[in-house]
């Protein structure tokens, strides 16, 4: 059973940087796209950032220019930095990624981030 675990997470000041790694249970190279998503108390599940097995990347726009998605595929590792941060980036983060040989969707169980004074 496929299986990916964040880590990472945390709190931090407003401006502050964190970086999120998802770790893969099998290489990367049987993984399609790659993303994170988040979702805030009471709101739903949004896409932070996507990174495809061509490690072509694409990103929400309340986030571009302050988070950066990357993948290793030699460490069965994504990861996420996140600079600038703000109150509002303020979510449980998810790693998510696509099977190649199933289609499947899988999702890890989430990493807690606060952004707070």
């Amino acid at each position: 059973q496929v299986q990916l675990v964040e880590s990472g997470g945390g709190l931090v000041q407003p401006g502050g940087s964190l970086r999120l790694s998802c770790v893969a249970s099998v290489s990367l190279f049987s993984i399609n796209a790659m993303g994170w998503y988040r979702q805030a108390p009471g709101k739903q599940r949004e896409l932070v950032a996507v990174i495809s097995s061509s490690h072509s990347t694409d990103y929400a726009d309340s986030v571009k220019g302050r988070f950066t998605i990357s993948r290793d595929n030699a460490k069965n590792t994504m990861t996420l930095q996140m600079n600038s941060l703000k109150p509002e980036d303020t979510a449980v983060y998810y790693c998510n990624a696509e099977l190649i040989n199933t289609g499947q969707f899988i999702w890890g169980a989430g990493t807690q981030v606060t952004v707070s004074s």
